[in-house]
């Protein structure tokens, strides 16, 4: 085989690993997919309820984040940062709820502590509802929910899908999705 050829074929294998890779890491579910439902123990304020999404989606959008675990330092920042928009989003008719496979049994102090009584955070033992959304990920042996948000319209179709392992951004992109549906809906 020639020099040419050898180099070609690694290239070739290099780029399909990537792309490989790549689609692994986009593998959340896609805009216009249906929403699974599903109904999860979660608290808010501290205090234990049940999240099912078929009735908050009744009220209007759902903006559904899963994070890895809770009290770490970027779940935290991005609990904050949720808690500071959820005023927003309430006035635009959309619900936050955040969703964790790591931790669950600290999600009552989680949503008064760090959601700063502001939203539901709901625990996925077992990471079942995390697999549903295809939004996975591996930290030292353990399955979790990997860091994606997703804004979910009444009818169950989700409007945006976005999975990104920086906090930063997720607010920003899911406002910007729910003021597109509101303005599209008013």
């Amino acid at each position: 085989m020639t020099s040419f050829k050898k180099t070609f074929l690694s290239l070739t294998s290099a780029v399909l690993l990537s792309v490989s890779m790549l689609s692994n890491v986009q593998a959340a579910l896609p805009v216009g997919a249906q929403a699974p439902d599903f109904q999860l123990q979660g608290a808010l304020a501290g205090k234990p309820l049940t999240f099912s999404l078929k009735q908050e989606l009744q009220k209007g959008p759902v903006v559904l984040y899963f994070f890895p675990a809770a009290f770490s330092q970027g779940c935290t920042i991005e609990a904050h940062a949720f808690a500071e928009a959820t005023d927003d989003f309430k006035k635009l008719g959309a619900t936050v709820v955040g969703v964790t496979a790591g931790n669950v049994e600290q999600v009552d102090a989680f949503s008064k502590v760090e959601c700063r009584d502001k939203f539901t955070v709901a625990a996925d033992p077992g990471a079942k509802v995390a697999g549903e959304y295809k939004t996975l990920m591996e930290m030292k042996g353990k399955t979790l929910s990997d860091r994606t948000s997703y804004v979910i319209a009444p009818d169950g179709k989700i409007l945006l899908s976005y999975t990104d392992k920086n906090p930063e951004a997720h607010i920003q992109k899911t406002m910007d999705a729910v003021k597109e549906y509101k303005n599209s809906h008013s």
